[in-house]
This record gives C-alpha cells, sequence and structure tokens, in this order.
C-alpha cells in the first residue's frame, strides 16, 4: 500500500513539472537581482561555445525545456531556473555568454560545467569556467552595470540588494580529487586536509565576491556525491560508497563554519549555508535512485547522455537524469526546500526566503 501510495505521489508530481512548463510570474521579483555562480548543476549555457566535451546543449538534455537543449544538463528546468520561480522573476536568468544590454542589471548566470574551486578540476574535459575566472567575469558585469548606472558608486548599491547563490566544489571530487590516475591531488592530501584547502580556496573567492558587492550570498553545500550513478558503477555497488560521502561531509562541514566566519568577519552581510547533502538524502518520493533516465556514454562524454537517445519515459521517477545530475522533478523538490526549509536541517543559519526579507544591507 505505502509503494503505491508512493508511486502515486511521484506521479502526480510528474505530471505537474512536465505539464505547468513555466511559472514565471508578471510583476516585481523579490530582489532587483539575482547573480549566480557554480558548476554544471546550475549551468544554463555558458559551456556551449567552449572547447570541452562538458556540454549539455544536444537532445535528450531539455527534452522537457521549453526552448528545446539550451546546455542545461538535466531534462528541464535546473535549480537556477527554479529559484527564479520562486524569486517571482518573469523570465531565466541569461547565462554571462549571452547575457548582453540592460538585462544584465536583474542577473548573470557564470555557471560552467566541470568548473571547480581548484582551476585544475575537469580539466581533462577541455576548457572550463572555474570559480576564480567566474568572479573575473562578474567584474566584467560590473564594469557594465556600472556603465548603465553612471558610476561604479551606484553600481555597488545596486549588487548589495542582490542574491548571490555559489554551487561548487563537486567536480573538485568528481573530477580531481576521485581520479587518482588522473590528478594527483589524492596522493597530496588526505580527505581531512584536501576539505580544508578547498575551504581556504574557497573563501578567498568568497572575499572578492563581497569586496565586489555581494551582501546576500546563500552558499549550496555539496550533495551525496557517493551515492550518484556514476559512483556506483566505479564501485560495482547499488549501495552508497561511505568513504566517498564521507569526504563529501568533511567539505561541507567546514562549509558551515565558513557561514560563521564570514558573518562574523562581515557584519554587513548575511551568508548561508543550504544543506543539500541532507535535502538529497531525504528525497524518498523517487522509485529509481541509483541509474540514470537517459543511455549514458561510455567514451568521451563519459556518463552524460548519449546523443539523440530517447531517455525513459517516467522521468519523474528518476532522481538522476545522467550518471552526475539530478532530473528536473530532483530539482524542484531540492531547490523548494532551499528556498523555503522543511527541516531546521535544510538550512543555516536561514533559508533563502529570510536571507533575501534580511534588510540590513539596504541604503547603507
Amino acid at each position: 500500500m505505502a509503494y503505491c501510495v508512493k508511486i502515486w505521489f511521484t506521479l502526480t508530481i510528474t505530471f505537474l513539472v512536465l505539464n505547468l512548463k513555466t511559472v514565471l510570474v508578471q510583476g516585481a521579483p523579490q530582489v532587483p537581482c539575482y547573480f549566480i555562480f557554480g558548476d554544471s548543476l546550475l549551468d544554463n549555457g555558458n559551456n556551449n561555445d567552449l572547447d570541452t566535451t562538458a556540454k549539455a546543449n544536444y537532445p535528450p538534455y531539455g527534452v522537457d525545456f521549453r526552448d528545446g537543449p539550451t546546455g542545461r544538463f538535466t531534462n528541464g528546468r535546473n535549480t537556477a531556473d527554479f529559484l527564479a520561480e520562486l524569486l517571482d522573476f518573469d523570465h531565466y536568468i541569461p547565462p554571462f555568454a549571452s547575457a548582453e544590454g540592460s538585462e544584465i542589471l536583474e542577473g548573470v548566470n557564470y555557471a560552467s560545467g566541470s568548473a571547480g574551486i581548484r582551476n585544475d578540476s575537469g580539466s581533462h574535459l577541455g576548457d572550463r569556467i572555474y570559480l576564480g575566472r567566474q568572479l573575473e567575469n562578474h567584474k566584467v558585469t560590473i564594469s557594465r552595470v556600472a556603465d548603465l548606472l553612471g558610476d561604479k558608486t551606484a553600481a555597488k548599491k545596486h549588487l548589495n540588494k542582490c542574491l548571490f547563490i555559489v554551487g561548487i566544489g563537486s567536480n573538485d571530487y568528481i573530477n580531481n580529487y576521485l581520479m587518482p590516475e588522473t590528478y594527483p591531488s589524492s596522493h597530496l592530501y588526505t580527505p581531512s586536509e584536501y576539505a580544508a584547502a578547498l575551504i581556504e580556496q574557497y573563501s578567498q573567492h568568497l572575499r572578492t565576491l563581497y569586496e565586489d558587492g555581494a551582501r546576500k550570498v546563500a552558499l549550496f553545500g555539496l550533495g551525496r556525491i557517493g551515492c550518484i550513478p556514476d559512483e556506483l558503477q566505479k564501485h560495482n555497488t547499488r549501495r552508497c560508497v561511505g568513504s566517498t560521502n564521507d569526504a563529501i561531509q568533511l567539505f561541507n562541514s567546514n562549509l558551515k563554519s565558513l557561514v560563521d566566519n564570514l558573518n562574523t568577519n562581515f557584519p554587513d552581510a548575511k551568508f548561508t549555508y543550504i544543506n543539500m547533502y541532507s535535502i538529497s538524502s531525504l528525497i524518498d518520493i523517487f522509485s529509481v535512485l541509483n541509474r540514470p533516465c537517459c543511455e549514458v556514454s561510455k567514451t568521451m562524454p563519459e556518463g552524460q547522455c548519449v546523443p539523440g537517445e530517447t531517455p525513459c519515459l517516467l522521468r519523474g521517477i528518476y532522481f538522476f537524469y545522467d550518471n552526475f545530475h539530478p532530473t528536473e522533478t530532483a530539482n524542484m523538490i531540492a531547490t523548494n526546500r532551499a528556498y523555503n526549509s522543511v527541516l531546521p536541517s535544510d538550512a543555516y543559519p536561514m533559508d533563502i526566503r529570510h536571507l533575501i526579507r534580511n534588510n540590513k544591507v539596504y541604503d547603507e
């Protein structure tokens, strides 16, 4: 009986996700602008013209997205898109690669598939816009905003009121630390040392983001990488790889501590931690958790959808679309909990809904 209820609930959500293609609203958004930094979980087209195998601008990616394959690494909308809807924007935030004119005043998406905190993460796949380069691109945007608003002071005051989200670090494990035959990091660092080194570098980047005007920042922790199909296949198991998840939790624990540190050192700003590990571990409505919805390639790009192949029909019962990335339904549920937490463990010290209502940084 419980299994039947689970299937019914999952199919209902699937119907809603696939049929309510766009719920973007008309009216004022909850924040004047929204900027996105990260990797393939947030990328919406920045990798399309790069010399890399980490691309998703071909079917069956985008099979449920209104514009088809756009570079989003899922069947439909990703977390950045769902958050735009929750923030009441009437459009999705454009990628830096194509953003132009006054549209940048409402935000830019800098995320890049295979990008990491470390510059070398994902390098075996080709070019990528790692976090340092994303921040350099943001400086270009700031200069353009200053031109549009009149000067740098006006630009900074505008940016002070924006929401910034950063979701990065997965590739520092998947496409670095967990590939000892390609990258030296696992030979140079213990898991604890590696997590500390990543957070130290991440901290410097976040300080740069603050210096460039960010005052409301949501940092997305890493999900259960030990449970993705790619890891299960590498370890020839159907159960989550405990050693990988233990390493991920070291990073997440340090990231949560970093949030405390940033909030103490920058009292005119507010940083919050989104616990994607906890959120993903509590999403239990999916019937298929350990294999992808699409047929995945065994050659480069290994683990991504084979071009042109038809994906599974009941995409809403699958957690993963390919060997690495969640389906649209999984993105929707996780983003809703990041925005409006269901459990106290979902966000620290507050969810995004409360973060954007924190008005102490306005009108400085």
